[in-house]
């Protein structure tokens, strides 16, 4: 079958004359098939997710009767451009509340579509082609591609587990630190649960000041902070000068698919963003922004999300540990990121993560998601279904069971 007249007409930020030809697979697709095959292979043994990464259940009642009401107020049936008085000024009360942080919500806050689509839309307002966007790995890759859609390269910062799971950001070489337009960061960080501190975010506002990059940090774990108060990057003096903090309801709120989030800081980078923004969608619907502005206003949804998965961790590290996994309790997000095993008493042996996350698929029935970027390393996420803690137990001990069958080696 020959291509079609457009074939030869594909971006090639997207692959050009090649787009849709090539047959390599990306890591969740293949994590998919092996559990549609591990399900269909064994129907008597439930698969044990561990590689969800989306909140488990609904958004809190008394968010969805708000949202109820707010759907059949006509006032609410138009665009929302950039958003609406009322979800911002929900958002400065949060932060003032939560971080003591004061932010004026006509200028210094906008909305997001999710803290996704703000990730994507940022690099437009500052990558040319030649820049450069620094990027923690692993990690959320969108902020990275975009830049690449615009003609800008991503320079990879590793995070190390002997570096703290922290950028090293002296390592830059100056070429790079000359181009670098935006560094891009994420604590409490996904996937590997570590949690910034007041002096790595001072390190890195020096860092901004010295090499006149702009700070992006998404901070969409942040209420789910174990240990110590969450830390917002604005706390930091002269934060505000160099950068902007993203934002969303999804995992402190269990708003997983309400799409809703917000970017806020320096004045003049928000405006650029919602400038960007405003060419890109017309706003989340009117009715999801008051519900979100209402959940912003009731501390113990985030108080109770973050209980709940804490509690989790602790046991999942209690029962990877019992079974020869070299891991600790994270300082937040709901992931737990362990060394990867070297193999199976079997004698099966495993040269990436990935081959381990298959194996433990397809012979256990257990799911986690592989990470090869900076180690080899699995990622254990506790946003599984279980009713009550009770089931947690059972579903605890089924872990420890089959990981005890599997004699992995480290």
């Amino acid at each position: 079958m020959s291509d079609p007249y457009f074939q030869k007409l594909f971006a090639q930020r997207i692959g050009g004359v090649e787009y849709g030809k090539g047959t390599e697979i990306y890591k969740f697709e293949k994590i998919k098939r092996a559990k549609r095959r591990a399900v269909a292979e064994h129907p008597e043994r439930r698969l044990v997710d561990f590689g969800i990464g989306e909140n488990d259940e609904m958004a809190d009642a008394s968010v969805r009767r708000v949202m109820a009401a707010e759907i059949d107020r006509p006032e609410n049936r138009g665009y929302a451009d950039n958003g609406v008085a009322a979800f911002r000024e929900a958002v400065a009360r949060f932060m003032a509340r939560q971080f003591d942080v004061s932010l004026e919500p006509a200028h210094e806050i906008n909305h997001c579509i999710g803290s996704k689509t703000a990730l994507a839309m940022l690099p437009a307002a500052f990558i040319n082609p030649g820049d450069v966007t620094l990027m923690t790995v692993p990690g959320y890759p969108v902020a990275g591609t975009h830049t690449k859609y615009f003609g800008g390269e991503v320079y990879r910062l590793p995070l190390a587990a002997e570096n703290g799971f922290y950028p090293d950001l002296d390592a830059i070489p100056a070429d790079v630190r000359r181009r670098a337009k935006l560094l891009v960061l994420n604590y409490p960080n996904s996937p590997t649960g570590q949690v910034a501190t007041p002096e790595f975010f001072g390190r890195v506002v020096r860092f901004a000041k010295e090499n006149d990059v702009v700070v992006v940090q998404d901070a969409a774990h942040l209420m789910l902070t174990y240990g110590r108060r969450p830390l917002s990057f604005l706390q930091v003096p002269g934060a505000r000068d160099v950068g902007v903090e993203v934002h969303s309801l999804s995992k402190g709120w269990n708003m997983i698919g309400w799409r809703m989030g917000w970017v806020c800081g320096n004045r003049r980078i928000v405006q650029a963003f919602a400038d960007v923004k405003d060419n890109c969608d017309s706003g989340q619907f009117i009715a999801i922004q008051k519900a979100a502005a209402a959940a912003l206003d009731n501390d113990e949804i985030p108080r109770l999300t973050r209980d709940k998965y804490h509690r989790r961790l602790v046991k999942l590290v209690e029962t990877l540990g019992a079974c020869g996994f070299d891991c600790k309790m994270p300082g937040g997000s709901y992931f737990l990121y362990a060394p990867s095993p070297a193999g199976a008493a079997d004698g099966i042996a495993f040269e990436t993560a990935e081959a381990a996350s298959q194996y433990l698929i397809a012979e256990h029935s257990i799911s986690t998601v592989p990470w090869d970027d900076a180690g080899r390393f699995l990622r254990f996420s506790v946003t599984y279904e279980a009713a009550d803690e009770a089931a947690e137990d059972v579903l605890m001990a089924e872990t420890r069971r089959r990981l005890q069958q599997a004699a992995l080696t480290f």
